[in-house]
C-alpha cells in the first residue's frame, strides 16, 4: 500500500482525516460552452463520491493543439471561473483548474485558478516555465508568470496542496520552494505533449517530485489529440497509486496525512538538506 494514499485502517482518534480528490482527466477544446459543461459534469461525479477537491487539467476553459493565447483567454470573472466558484460553493468541493486569462501585452497567461469549498477564489498562479521546449514556443502566445510571486498553496483537511503547472515539473525548485511553503501534495495540471519518450518522462519526473520531497504527487494530464493523458498519482514513497490511460476518466482517491508523516519521519530527507531555492 503506498505511503499516504488510500489506508487500509481508519486513522487514529485526533489524527489528521483522509482528504477525497476527484481526478478529471478530461477532452478539452476551444468550444468554450462545452468546456464549462464537461467541467460540471467533473464536478457532478466529485459531489456524488463527496470529494473534498476536484482537480482538472491545464488549459481546462479552452485548449487548441495548435496553440492557446488571447483568443482563448477570459478574465477571472468571466463565464469560466464564475461557474467554478458557483460549483464549488453549491457543491462544498474545491477545485484546481486551469485557464488562460487575459495578460497585458495582447498574450494570455497560462494560470491555475484555486477555489475553495465556499467558492471564494483562494489563489491564482501563473505559470512561471513556458514551454518553449520540443519545437514549441508557448512564449509566443504567453506571457510568463513572476518567478517571485507568493507559492499558491491551499489547506485542505490534514494537508496543504500546493500547485505548478505541466512545464514546471521539470524544474525541481519550483517544487522544492512550494515544499518550503507548506505542501504535502503536488499538483501539476498538465496539456502534456505526446511524443517520444513524453511519457516516459511525464512518469519519471513525478515520481521523482514525490521522493525527493516525500510528498504526495499529482499530475492531471488532459485526454485527446496531441496530448498524452495518463494522470498518475504517486505516494511520498515513490509508489505509484493511480496511473489512467489515455482517454477521458475520471477516478477518485483518498489521501491520508498520517502516511505523509511517517515517510517524512522514517526518511527525513528535507530536514537533512543544506541548500535552499531562491528565484534567480
Amino acid at each position: 500500500m503506498t505511503s499516504g494514499m488510500v489506508p487500509t485502517a481508519a486513522p487514529p482518534s485526533g489524527s489528521p482525516s483522509k482528504v477525497r480528490v476527484t481526478v478529471a482527466q478530461l477532452t478539452v477544446s476551444d468550444d468554450a460552452a462545452a468546456n464549462r459543461a464537461t467541467a460540471e459534469g467533473a464536478f457532478r461525479e466529485a459531489a456524488r463520491v463527496g470529494a473534498d477537491l476536484l482537480v482538472l487539467p491545464e488549459y481546462a476553459s479552452a485548449y487548441d493543439p495548435r496553440g492557446v493565447g488571447a483568443e482563448h483567454a477570459e478574465p477571472l470573472d468571466g463565464p469560466y471561473v464564475s461557474m467554478l466558484r458557483r460549483r464549488a460553493a453549491e457543491d462544498g468541493v474545491a477545485v484546481i483548474a486551469g485557464v488562460a486569462l487575459p495578460a497585458g501585452d495582447g498574450r494570455a497567461a497560462n494560470a491555475l485558478v484555486v477555489v475553495d469549498r465556499e467558492g471564494a477564489l483562494a489563489g491564482v498562479y501563473r505559470k512561471v516555465h513556458l514551454y518553449d521546449a520540443f519545437g514549441t514556443r508557448e512564449s509566443d502566445r504567453l506571457e510568463p508568470g513572476p518567478a517571485g510571486a507568493e507559492p499558491v498553496t491551499l489547506p485542505l483537511g490534514g494537508l496543504t496542496f500546493g500547485v505548478l503547472t505541466c512545464y514546471d515539473l521539470r524544474f525541481p525548485e519550483s517544487a522544492r520552494r512550494l515544499v518550503d511553503a507548506g505542501a504535502d501534495v503536488l499538483v501539476y495540471p498538465a496539456a502534456w505533449m505526446a511524443g517520444p519518450l513524453k511519457v516516459d518522462h511525464w512518469h519519471t519526473l513525478l515520481r521523482a517530485r514525490a521522493i525527493e520531497n516525500t510528498a504526495i504527487v499529482l499530475g492531471v494530464g488532459m485526454a485527446g489529440r496531441s496530448v498524452t493523458g495518463r494522470s498518475l498519482l504517486v505516494g511520498p514513497d515513490g509508489v505509484v497509486g493511480l496511473e489512467l490511460g489515455e482517454g477521458p476518466e475520471i477516478r477518485t482517491v483518498d489521501l491520508d496525512p498520517a502516511g505523509v508523516a511517517a515517510t517524512r519521519r522514517a526518511n527525513p530527507s528535507l530536514a537533512n538538506r543544506r541548500y535552499t531555492v531562491a528565484p534567480l
